[in-house]
């Protein structure tokens, strides 16, 4: 067995949208309030872990689909590309999606569709165990797609016996639906006391 580094380098990779989401259910949050740098920051000091690099993955609107959420992503992404951290984005594209309701109505709304991002976060997870960036990944999604891509990284922990840790970190609060992190992964649940200093003072609104 691998030994286990004194000083364990962490690297948090962020779904945007999926944070967002468990934050929405979980606290209530009306919008993307958190602050990247303090939120990494604040994980990793919980952990033991030494933050080394802050890496973000979103889908966001175009001005011509959108033009309010499109102007808020706008003003985030430049703050957070002020902040160092790596960021990785894609226009969402858009299409007709049927509903059915209890009562057997149909409805038909236009959705905003991510793609892209998880294939891409899910490569960086595997690349950067592979070149040796990292000790710990800390990914801020409960998106079990990402499922394979834990497996591949305990492969080459094996691999180039070395010890890596993949932890799950997601908020858990009185309207969270979903208190599963991703599979073959350590979980790492926050609540609401904990996210609340992480929140972004800046409003993009």
């Amino acid at each position: 067995m691998a030994k286990e580094p004194e000083r364990k380098r962490a690297i948090t990779f962020i779904d945007g949208q999926n944070l967002y989401h468990g934050l929405r259910e979980a606290f209530s949050v009306t919008h993307p309030n958190y602050d990247l740098m303090k939120l990494s920051h604040a994980i990793c000091k919980r952990g033991g872990w030494q933050l080394k690099q802050v890496r973000f993955y979103t889908g966001y609107p175009l001005s011509t689909d959108d033009p309010f959420w499109s102007a808020f992503w706008q003003k985030k992404l430049l703050a957070i590309s002020r902040q160092g951290a790596f960021k990785f984005t894609r226009a969402l594209r858009y299409r007709n999606r049927t509903f059915t309701l209890d009562d057997g109505t149909e409805i038909t709304k236009v959705i905003g569709e991510e793609k892209g991002i998880d294939v891409r976060l899910a490569i960086d997870l595997i690349r950067l165990a592979l070149e040796k960036e990292y000790d710990v990944a800390v990914v801020f999604s409960q998106d079990q797609d990402l499922s394979e891509a834990t497996q591949e990284v305990r492969k080459i922990s094996i691999q180039q016996d070395r010890w890596i840790k993949v932890a799950c970190a997601f908020p858990v609060g009185p309207g969270t639906v979903n208190t599963r992190g991703i599979d073959h992964s350590e979980w790492a649940q926050f609540d609401e006391a904990f996210y609340t200093p992480c929140i972004d003072p800046a409003d993009y609104r």
